[in-house]
């Protein structure tokens, strides 16, 4: 399936994901604190699709006692090269190496896209203890900055997807498409951006996976043509990415508590 190739396509570029990707702001878990009730310091937390540990390595820095689960060899590869001290194991969220009620919140960063929530849901539930929680969240693009949509536009055009529009599916539709009806859930929009060298820029853009599955000519000739365009707007080279963390916060019920959604 297209989806597997895409997904399995990040371990052959992990070194260009771990330089060029961009990290989440702070803020982002103040509100996944704030919905827990409690600091994630002293938390047990498993980072699924951990990557490279980009998100691991903010959930430590609050002070989480955080375990990593990640399938690929390359993306594993790197991440023991940054957080050699954090342990990782192989897997996925569709059967979860954890054991049942071990854990206080469970992460995928940019990763649920890559799950199959018919199995991924009920593998949370079963490995969150009561009142748990499980948040997903990614960096989307700040779609009301015209040289990012135009940008966006030429990138769907090249890797023959469709661009998303700048309209977000209202909370309950997001909640419905992120298989989490049932359960209480906060959506959260966290806008920030990062200012970063424009081969940061365009390394970024050519670790996404729709790019991966292409032939590196095409991607080559894409990305010199970007250069220029970019280079237009940014003359002294430092780019200015807009993003917008769309967070969706789910609690695995307590007992005897209901479960209604968004």
């Amino acid at each position: 399936m297209a989806s597997t190739a895409r997904a399995q396509s990040f371990s052959k570029a992990a070194a260009q994901y771990a330089a060029a990707r961009p990290s989440y702001p702070s803020s982002l878990l103040d509100v996944i604190e704030q919905f827990m009730g409690r600091p994630l310091a002293g938390s047990r937390v498993a980072d699924v699709g951990a990557g490279t540990g980009i998100a691991t390595a903010l959930l430590g820095e609050r002070g989480a006692d955080v375990i990593a689960i990640e399938p690929g060899d390359g993306m594993v590869a790197q991440f023991r090269q940054a957080l050699p001290d954090v342990p990782v194991v192989r897997g996925d969220g569709n059967a979860l190496p954890l054991a049942d009620a071990s854990q206080d919140l469970i992460t995928y960063a940019q990763s649920w896209q890559w799950t199959d929530t018919g199995r991924s849901v009920p593998e949370a539930l079963r490995v969150l203890r009561r009142g748990g929680a499980l948040a997903v969240w990614w960096n989307t693009h700040a779609l009301d900055v015209p040289w990012i949509v135009a940008q966006h536009e030429r990138i769907a055009r090249h890797c023959k997807v469709k661009p998303r529009s700048g309209v977000l599916p209202d909370d309950r539709d997001a909640v419905r498409l992120a298989g989490l009806t049932g359960l209480r859930v906060v959506r959260r929009h966290v806008r920030w951006s990062r200012s970063v060298p424009l081969d940061v820029h365009l390394a970024n853009i050519g670790s996404r996976s729709a790019f991966l599955v292409l032939g590196e000519e095409s991607n080559r000739a894409f990305l010199a043509e970007e250069r220029r365009r970019v280079r237009e707007i940014f003359p002294d080279g430092m780019v200015e990415e807009s993003y917008v963390v769309d967070l969706l916060v789910a609690e695995r019920p307590r007992a005897g508590c209901s479960t209604d959604g968004a």
